[in-house]
């Protein structure tokens, strides 16, 4: 026998996610919202986590629906809980990462009257949600006007987060008493939002062939084309299609750790590339066509490259988003990638052209001198990325936390067969940890998790669950303070570089006792490669291993690297 929310309005809520098959609630526990955690926990449709910090429980439900591609719920009592969802909700919106927020509240006329637990929560996500709606609670059984009013809101929530992916916020008050039950469950005749699961591409609508064979022709009039892609979710399709760009000799393709597509012909480390030039190669760089799509991108450097050397032409790809991030956007084409490129290479033809050669060959150029370098780096940060990212598993999933350690990964090449994953939506250090173990929760394949100390300590209510399964692997490089900022030219020069850097003497020892996670911890070359050799292998807990670097040698080392190349 199943338990349902006497309450008609939470009833309605429980259905309308029921019609639409959204199955992960994440719940952090109170009282306002006794009516829904009772309908979710009871229905054997819902999988149900319950995470006590808001803020580290909005950034595992991102993790859940990184890796699913499907709206997952969060849920939350009435007050300051709700503040605490916002940094995960900015990221799912820059990151186009579909949430339902469903926040409870008191009714209307509690709020601003001095009641306990009562802020003004209408609309509160405004400047970062696709959409919020404000439901009524029905004053009779009969308030046929304010249930309609409900149901033509959540429909218009629930089409959104699924047709736009992106966080949408669902206000609901309710009045006291919570926690009446029955064994009834209305029904309230609501309608799906649901996409067609066999048809990805459903609902979007071609280009006219007429208005792209105008680009096609500038397209293939043009010796120097650049596509840039930043952050992207692995895709078959999307894979294909970029093997059949590279074949094109006047293409240039520049990817980054996060965009998750491989080839040979493809500038995977764009840094390393573009450091060392000249202004004169940065002229033979300037692409007269640049292409653009995928999420944000890390290189500082190419976005610096691409604002002074603009390009004659600049379109970018996206079905909802057209950043123009380099000050030199003139088209949006508002359709998938894959969309784009299957309408777009019918109309196209290769041009001769020595551009993708030029750079092909400077990238094998600087690939040696970077593997000459490594050959004899010292034990630092740079040594440490390249012994972990080498001794990764073949088909693991590999979360990024931000700064620094994101920066670094795009120097190194991975395996192919990795997917990799990092928060760049807002580029926070807040809940990088949170998203790793909400990943890892869902995931069939080891997730490994890579991070600095201080978004590590930041985000270290994350591990205040039982969630990350045996297999999750944390790596935690601890060079004792903000380390980036040492990188950084400005901060060195202000004489309040410690407030810049903020160190330390943490250590994650006690953390992973209280815990229950198996720790072990490091501060040399031999001693790391030793650690990495049984560190994947199969456990009882999940493990953390520690890597203890020098913070004033570390900025050196990276330094010594780009001169040298």
């Amino acid at each position: 026998m199943i338990l349902y929310p006497e309450k008609r309005l939470a009833q309605l809520v429980l259905q309308a996610c029921l019609l639409n098959q959204i199955s992960d609630v994440v719940i952090s526990p109170g009282s306002r919202n006794a009516p829904l955690i009772i309908g979710f926990a009871n229905h054997p449709s819902f999988t149900c986590y319950q995470i006590v910090d808001e803020r580290s429980a909005g950034f595992f439900a991102l993790g859940i629906a990184q890796q699913k591609r499907k709206p997952v719920l969060l849920l939350c009592t009435s007050g300051s809980a709700l503040l605490n969802y916002y940094p995960a909700i900015a990221e799912a919106y820059y990151s186009n990462i579909p949430l339902v927020v469903l926040s409870t509240d008191r009714p209307e006329n509690l709020i601003d009257i001095g009641d306990g637990q009562t802020i003004r929560q209408k609309n509160v996500f405004q400047n970062h949600i696709l959409f919020s709606a404000n439901l009524k609670e029905l004053e009779t059984e009969r308030d046929i006007i304010r249930e309609e009013e409900n149901k033509k809101l959540l429909k218009e929530a629930m089409d959104l987060v699924f047709n736009h992916s992106g966080p949408v916020h669902v206000n609901i008050p309710f009045d006291e008493p919570l926690y009446n039950l029955t064994e009834e469950l209305r029904d309230f005749g609501l309608a799906s939002s649901l996409p067609n699961e066999n048809d990805p591409l459903q609902g979007e609508i071609p280009i006219e062939v007429e208005e792209l064979q105008i680009f096609a022709d500038i397209w293939n009039k043009a010796s120097r084309k650049l596509v840039l892609i930043g952050s992207n979710f692995p895709d078959e399709l999307l894979q294909k299609q970029i093997d059949h760009l590279v074949m094109d000799p006047s293409v240039l393709v520049m990817t980054e750790t996060i965009t998750n597509l491989h080839h040979e012909k493809l500038i995977c480390s764009i840094d390393q590339l573009i450091t060392p030039l000249t202004e004169k190669e940065f002229e033979e760089l300037r692409p007269e066509v640049l292409v653009t799509f995928g999420g944000m991108i890390v290189s500082k450097r190419i976005k610096q490259f691409l604002r002074k050397y603009r390009p004659k032409y600049h379109w970018h790809i996206d079905q909802w988003n057209a950043p123009d991030t380099y000050f030199c956007l003139d088209r949006h084409f508002k359709i998938s990638p894959q969309l784009f490129f299957s309408q777009f290479f019918f109309l196209t033809k290769p041009k001769s052209s020595s551009y993708q050669n030029m750079w092909l060959e400077t990238k094998r150029s600087r690939l040696e001198k970077h593997n000459s370098y490594m050959d004899q780096v010292t034990f630092s940060d740079m040594f440490v990325f390249d012994a972990l990212l080498k001794s990764l598993p073949a088909d693991c999933h590999l979360q990024l936390a931000n700064s620094s350690v994101v920066r670094y990964a795009q120097l190194f090449q991975l395996k192919e067969s990795i997917k990799v994953f990092c928060n760049r939506g807002t580029s926070g250090i807040d809940g990088s940890t949170s998203t790793a173990i909400g990943a890892a929760t869902v995931n069939a394949n080891q997730t490994v998790f890579i991070t600095g100390d201080i978004s590590f300590f930041y985000d270290s209510n994350a591990f205040w669950n039982n969630y990350a399964p045996c297999s999750f692997r944390i790596v935690l490089i601890n060079n004792g303070g903000g380390g980036i900022f040492r990188i950084l030219p400005g901060p060195k020069n202000t004489k309040a570089l410690s407030f810049f850097e903020t160190p330390h003497n943490l250590t994650a020892l006690q953390l992973c006792a209280m815990h229950g996670i198996q720790y072990h911890s490091v501060n040399n070359e031999v001693d790391l490669n030793r650690a990495l050799s049984s560190f994947y292998a199969p456990s009882e807990t999940p493990k953390l291993l520690e890597i203890f670097t020098p913070s004033t040698h570390n900025d050196e080392v990276l330094t010594k690297y780009f001169k040298q190349l």
